[in-house]
């Protein structure tokens, strides 16, 4: 059993700069894609970043030039870094873990293991 756990989430004003993290625990392997999505009521989940093992990352075109995404392999963790934060990206961000093979620098595909995310709000 693979368990994600998110954290880092809150309320900041436009402009502002909030970090999530996301560590994971159980049996994960050396090799595996991890990626943020986030959600808003009434909407389609959206991929945000990938990362995999590689060190390959991608972005949705909505947060590049603001937002960082990096991992740490040893640790099972994956942190999104995020600047200028704008109203909409309010939303839920979930982590979400495809374990073995890479992301093939994208967010689309199937993921097995999902966190229980944790909430943005970005006041205007």
């Amino acid at each position: 059993q693979i368990n994600l756990s998110e954290s880092g989430g809150g309320s900041v004003q436009a402009g502002g700069s909030l970090t999530l993290s996301c560590a994971g625990t159980g049996y994960i392997y050396s090799t595996r894609c991890m990626a943020w999505f986030r959600q808003v009521p009434g909407k389609e989940r959206e991929g945000v970043a990938s990362w995999d093992t590689l060190g390959a990352t991608d972005y949705a075109d909505s947060v590049k030039g603001r937002f960082v995404v990096y991992g740490d392999s040893t640790r099972n963790t994956l942190t999104l870094q995020m600047n200028n934060l704008k109203p909409e990206d309010t939303g839920r961000y979930y982590c979400a873990l495809r374990n073995g093979g890479f992301c093939y620098r994208s967010i689309t595909g199937s993921f097995e293991f999902w966190g229980h995310g944790t909430q943005v709000i970005v006041a205007s």
